[in-house]
């Protein structure tokens, strides 16, 4: 997979993509990330990139032509439907779908290359929206700065998903969400601590009963702190 990151901080990326999983994918050729300043691609001798917007108001807005020209550059594409098969454009912004472990399965079983847009100021001239982008995210329901932090979010969360990313072929599998509900307690060395004992069953070696404890524990974590992942199923 080949991801590429347009935003106009590319100094704020440094060496968040050198380390754990994404680091290994990168390494062994699973995915390739770069990260393009946006100003590179403006027109104007002062290469700006915003603008105030039409109808007065506060903040600037992102002007369209660089943004247009980088998506084209990248894809090889003059508009959204003549994207190369499996090209996503992805704007990151707080008006998009909520970002979920389906979505992120999604674009992970299904995009070759992903093109993340990193918003700023009061958003971005909506034609970007219009022309460009085939998805619309928001990691969740509040404001940040800019759309480089939600960036750095989506693609790890992708990397992840990402075939023989992770050294276990069902860590993935076993995440929270991935089967509707949270993950389950997990516990390490030693047995003992302050007090405090790894439960019975998890020594046993019972495989059986340690996944059904496993499940039971998930379902108890989930009722208590995400009973909305629940409502569908129980109807």
């Amino acid at each position: 997979m080949k991801i590429d990151v347009l935003t106009i901080f590319p100094e704020f990326f440094g060496q968040v993509f050198d380390f754990g999983i994404i680091r290994r994918a990168k390494l062994a050729g699973i995915v390739e990330i770069n990260v393009h300043d946006i100003r590179e691609f403006a027109a104007d001798k002062h290469r700006m990139t915003d603008d105030r917007p039409f109808g007065g108001g506060d903040g600037m807005v992102m002007k369209p032509e660089p943004i247009f020209a980088a998506v084209e550059h990248l894809t090889g594409a003059a508009e959204r439907a003549e994207y190369p098969a499996a090209t996503r454009v992805v704007m990151l912004s707080p008006q998009g779908r909520p970002l979920s472990q389906q979505i992120v399965r999604e674009l992970a079983e299904d995009a070759v290359q992903i093109v993340i847009i990193c918003g700023r100021y009061e958003g971005v001239d909506e034609r970007v929206n219009d022309a460009l982008v085939t998805d619309e995210i928001s990691i969740g329901d509040y404001v940040l700065s800019g759309g480089e932090p939600a960036a750095v979010v989506l693609t790890d969360a992708i990397v992840r998903l990402l075939p023989e990313a992770l050294g276990s072929e069902t860590s993935a599998e076993n995440d929270s969400f991935s089967n509707g509900l949270l993950d389950c307690p997990h516990y390490t060395r030693p047995a003992e601590f302050r007090g405090m004992k790894v439960p019975e069953v998890l020594l046993s070696g019972d495989h059986a009963e340690i996944e059904k404890w496993r499940r039971e524990m998930a379902m108890q974590k989930t009722k208590k702190v995400r009973p909305d992942l629940l409502e569908g199923e129980n109807g």
